[in-house]
């Protein structure tokens, strides 16, 4: 049966469509343009009460039965879960991934989201005070990024991504909006090349979200 994806061609909504092509799940897009504020109509806010993208309808969900999950951290760890993919079995195998995934959701995607935001404020102190701020903060998490793939080719596994690498990626793929060089990022720089030369992730890129 076929998932539901209701997102926007946005870093979030990337992670899903890529993890969806990874792990081969048959899934079809619905447009929630964000733009036009749609993600605040009540018949999304049903399954997506925070108003955000992206979030699925997964008419074979645990049991057989309709789920909806909504935050894209807890898509890509439901998916994992339902597919037996990108995520070890092993406890001490997947703490890693959990790290890694944790660390996307609570900076690397707030910080350059927020750089995002000041670079499109009118010229002055405010836009000068909030880009310097975030922007700041958004390079040291390349840095961490930077030093966790030295000598790795994936963020938190062996031999093959995990769901934190397509977290990672989504923002990572928007490095040249946030003002951010891979020319100093050497490890990052591999790894995202390494990432997009793969099918899958690829056509994730590729499918219309907007």
């Amino acid at each position: 049966m076929t998932i539901e994806l209701h997102s926007w061609n946005t870093p979030n909504g990337r992670k899903i469509s890529v993890a969806l092509e990874e792990m081969g799940l048959p899934y079809t897009v619905k447009t929630v343009n964000i733009g036009r504020d749609e993600q605040f109509e009540p018949s999304f806010l049903e399954f997506s009460p925070n108003n955000r993208i992206p979030a699925i309808r997964d008419p074979d969900g645990p049991g057989g039965k309709m789920i909806t999950v909504f935050e894209s951290g807890a898509i890509l760890y439901y998916l994992a879960e339902k597919t037996g993919k990108f995520m070890p079995k092993d406890l001490r195998a997947r703490i890693p991934v959990m790290e890694w995934l944790m660390w996307q959701m609570g900076g690397f995607g707030p910080m350059p989201g927020q750089v995002h935001h000041f670079l499109m404020q009118p010229e002055g102190p405010a836009r000068d005070y909030g880009f310097n701020r975030y922007h700041k903060e958004t390079k040291r998490l390349y840095g961490v990024l930077d030093r966790r793939l030295a000598g790795r080719d994936f963020v938190a596994t062996e031999g093959e991504p995990s769901i934190a690498d397509f977290a990672i990626l989504g923002w990572a793929w928007r490095h040249e909006r946030h003002q951010v060089s891979f020319d100093d990022l050497p490890n990052v720089g591999a790894w995202y090349a390494r990432m997009m030369a793969r099918p899958a992730t690829a056509k994730g890129f590729e499918v219309a979200l907007s």
